[in-house]
């Protein structure tokens, strides 16, 4: 192999070459002669510039994996959600949705190389994206308390292409990049533009979605350009729900205030989801440029909650299992006399097989007494028949970086500043603050999270001779970035303690709390960094490179990390990769600070759980303490090989993380510990079921592999394309502290997500008439529902494949219709065991690693100019 110099071309590059030769974010535009330039574009061109899936979609000669997607390759699907595009496209990429899940409904946590989301940093021009305001509490399975980016605001007609690096980066790039990188490259042409219309549904009939997105290109003068896109979606609700048995019972004793079904179950519903992306660079002359990008999104959604039992639901139907109603004496709140001796029992039914049914209470006497004093009152008079909360949210987002870089003698300088935020505001409709009594409101705004965060990044590089060795590519430079977390308070109903909570009524909007006082305000930290990279050829097979970094955060002190890699071309066709680092990755202020309250499912039992800080007094009480980074060490081994029109990339991946933060398992608040609880400043403990907070609970190995393989050949009269990706995950808890994390979690965290999936796609390309088949395999994968890990809500799910097919019709080179399906065959999801389908209301279990909702059918309308 011939040792050239734009084998190592920092021109115009792509970030994954970036990434792969030089290991870090630096100039991406070398400002050398000529000649030179325009022989290392043509080469970029032929490596990163992926037209179709048939082309090698990793870089055949990096000592790292990396994936290169075009946008055409993302838009062969009929989601226009980019996490559902990435899954069918990526080895080892995994998501799933979650229906009902407090904030975590709004923001879709993914995961890569078995990791959760905030192991993957997400780069958009090469910068650090900032992450989402919404962390993933309930329900996450591996990515339970995550907070990554929102990658899902980024719209693949924004984007000329997205760059996957699997393979430990935090020596390049700081905390987050434990599992690895990607980078949403967006769209630079200043000439043309598209515009298209997608619209589809469920074959259940819900779930209908509309997007339309457009794209132009425009020059600024002779010497720059700006790129716009523009994308608006809206989706309706789906219902995979059956009608719970005890909401049945209640309606067939007479209740006539039973909704059929009592809760929904599905995808919330999505309202004004708009985004705008520009995307701008402008030459000042021949040596130095000026660039900018940014976006403003927002988007609502509406779900739905857990159904609330108008006979048993604790604190606020009852405290005592559903035996008797929980009454409320006006008297003993106001002056502290007692003035309501009426008890309410629930009627109890024996049928003839001998098992126990609730009856109606509402045509007890008991109960109509007691709705006739005025003493005396039931959260029954304002819900006669129970209630499920729906929650709703509204995420606003938005960033703006600018830069300039270009060229001082040899050295090559980017600089640039750059600020994101992203606001989630909650409200929460159709629920009571049970300690107001009667006087309850049944809406309310219960606050707000918003995510901030400012970078600044100074990066230089050049080649360099030493001894006998030429064209030493080298980069180093600096980073500081500030990190805020915000909590909103929310109206003073959400949040408050009324009258009637020291009698055992529930505090605060039942099912997700507001944000009161006490929770609301902004932490935040700041660090900086410091980065050095080295990369050169040991002759014309070796290619070896270093990288350092340390970093300073102004909460938990500093780390050092390093990564080496190496490459050896064999043959011509065959080369071998390796790499070997260290990485950590930061708690977020987020973690730090988070207040939340959050419902979840034990043995089939609602189960209320408060999320407070590792160093509030609640949780502190039950071991809470400051949080650590995580710690990683990381080890490679992969083999290229390229012959013709095959490509073949093989990569196998160790990962050992120790002290991985993630929210503890439910703590129960025993009934002994109350006073303690007060002494220590936590109001009303007994209406705290269970506590979690963030902690350094456990240490893991990641293992698998992952293949990338493509064939073009021509068959069938036309142009036949065929790629596959498979990717095997194994992760083991090696040690975890029995008191904050249950066998179940670790179940989850080693089982959670299939441990072999694999694409295998077909592209077919006639004149005017194109087709792709895709077939998805998933494999075993162990299922819970709501975190409940007992034998009652969990098993191991089956194996499956789904199929997605679209065929696409070219008119006059520029307006293309297309029709397609996802889960062509209406594969099902893993519908729950036959004792908790009814309980749940659900038809399926919520941690499947495809959509619960079935088959889904499209058609799009594209026009290019």
């Amino acid at each position: 192999m011939m040792k050239t110099k734009n084998k190592f071309g920092l021109s115009s590059l792509s970030l994954a070459v970036s990434i792969a030769l030089t290991g870090s974010v630096i100039s991406l535009q070398a400002f050398a002669e000529e000649e030179e330039t325009t022989a290392a574009n043509e080469k970029v061109e032929k490596i990163a510039v992926v037209g179709s899936r048939s082309a090698p979609r990793s870089v055949g000669d990096s000592p790292v994996p990396i994936d290169i997607l075009s946008a055409d390759d993302l838009k062969k699907n009929g989601s226009t959600d980019m996490i559902d595009l990435l899954v069918t496209s990526v080895p080892s990429f995994n998501s799933r949705a979650q229906p009902i899940s407090d904030a975590a409904t709004l923001v879709r946590p993914v995961n890569l190389r078995g990791l959760p989301s905030d192991s993957t940093l997400i780069l958009v021009n090469g910068k650090r994206r900032h992450r989402a305001s919404v962390i993933a509490f309930q329900g996450g399975g591996i990515n339970d308390g995550a907070q990554g980016p929102d990658i899902s605001v980024i719209p693949s007609a924004a984007l000329k292409q997205v760059e996957v690096l699997r393979d430990g980066a935090a020596a390049q790039y700081g905390s987050d990049a434990i599992a690895g990188v990607m980078n949403f490259v967006l769209n630079d042409s200043a000439d043309g533009g598209s515009i298209s219309l997608t619209q589809g549904e469920y074959y259940e009939g819900d779930g209908t979605s509309t997007t339309i997105d457009a794209n132009i290109g425009l020059p600024l003068t002779d010497a720059g350009f700006i790129n716009l896109t523009g994308q608006y979606k809206q989706a309706d609700a789906t219902s995979r729900s059956v009608q719970r048995p005890d909401a049945a019972n209640l309606a067939a004793q007479g209740n006539e205030f039973i909704n059929d079904p009592a809760q929904i179950w599905g995808n919330p519903e999505l309202k004004d989801d708009y985004t705008i992306f520009a995307n701008l660079g402008y030459d000042i002359n021949d040596n130095h440029r000026i660039y900018a990008f940014g976006n403003v999104s927002s988007r609502e959604a509406v779900g739905g909650f857990y159904y609330r039992n108008p006979h048993n639901r604790g604190n606020v139907y009852s405290v005592d299992g559903g035996e008797n109603l929980l009454v409320g004496d006006v008297g003993l709140a106001t002056n502290g006399v007692a003035t309501c001796n009426i008890n309410v029992p629930i009627p109890k039914i024996t049928q003839p097989d001998g098992s126990v049914i609730d009856g109606n209470v509402l045509d007890t006497d008991a109960y109509k007494a007691m709705v006739a004093d005025p003493n005396c009152f039931a959260m029954n008079q304002i819900r006669p028949g129970g209630y499920t909360p729906q929650f709703a949210g509204t995420i606003d987002d938005m960033s703006v970086f600018a830069g300039v870089k270009g060229q001082f003698g040899e050295w090559n300088y980017d600089a640039s500043a750059g600020t994101g935020s992203n606001k989630a505001s909650f409200s929460l409709r159709n629920s009571l603050n049970p300690s107001m009594g009667l006087d309850t409101p049944t809406d309310f705004d219960t606050g707000a999270y918003k995510q901030e965060e400012t970078t600044v990044n100074l990066d230089f590089s050049r080649y360099f001779n030493v001894g006998p060795v030429e064209d030493i590519s080298f980069a180093t430079g600096f980073e500081w970035r500030e990190e805020s977390f915000e909590i909103t308070q929310g109206e003073e109903a959400s949040w408050i303690a009324g009258p009637y909570a020291a009698q055992g009524f529930n505090i605060g909007s039942h099912g997700f709390k507001g944000f009161g006082p006490e929770s609301a305000g902004k932490n935040s930290r700041n660090n900086i960094g410091i980065y050095t990279d080295v990369e050169a050829y040991l002759g014309e097979k070796w290619l070896v490179g270093a990288a350092l970094r340390y970093e300073d955060f102004s909460t938990f002190g500093d780390t050092l990390n390093y990564k080496l890699t190496a490459q050896f071309s064999a043959t011509d066709e065959l080369a071998l990769r390796a790499s070997h680092s260290t990485g950590f990755r930061a708690p977020t202020v987020g973690q730090e600070n988070v207040v939340n309250t959050q419902t979840s499912i034990v043995n089939g039992d609602l189960i209320q759980t408060f999320i407070a800080p590792p160093t509030d007094p609640l949780a502190a009480f039950y071991g809470g303490e400051v949080l650590k980074p995580e710690e990683s060490v990381s080890y490679a081994l992969g083999a290229v090989y390229e012959r013709d029109n095959f490509f073949l990339t093989v990569d196998y991946y160790n990962i050992e993380v120790t002290g991985r933060i993630a929210q503890s398992s439910q703590i129960e608040v025993e009934a002994d510990d109350y006073d303690a609880l007060r002494l220590a400043g936590v109001e009303f403990p007994e209406l705290i079921s269970a506590v979690t907070y963030y902690t350094n609970d456990f240490d893991t190995t990641t293992q698998g592999v992952d293949i990338v393989a493509s064939y073009d050949a021509e068959l069938l009269s036309g142009d036949t394309k065929f790629s596959l990706a498979y990717g095997w995950t194994d992760t083991s808890v090696d040690k975890y502290d029995e008191d904050t994390t249950d066998e179940g979690k670790v179940r989850r965290l080693e089982d959670g997500i299939p441990a072999h999936r694999a694409t295998f796609t077909w592209g077919q390309t006639w004149d005017q008439l194109s087709m792709s088949l895709r077939g998805n395999f998933y494999g075993e994968y162990y299922a819970t529902h709501a975190d409940d890990t007992s034998d009652w809500g969990s098993e191991m799910a089956d194996s499956a494949v789904t199929i997605d097919l679209e065929v696409s019709y070219t008119v006059l080179d520029s307006l293309t219709f297309s029709v397609g399906a996802n889960n062509l065959f209406d594969q099902e999801a893993q519908k729950l065991k036959d004792g908790t389908l009814g309980e749940l209301g659900a038809v399926y279990y919520e941690s499947g690693p495809f959509d619960y909702n079935g088959g889904y059918y499209y058609g799009k309308i594209n026009y290019r100019f």
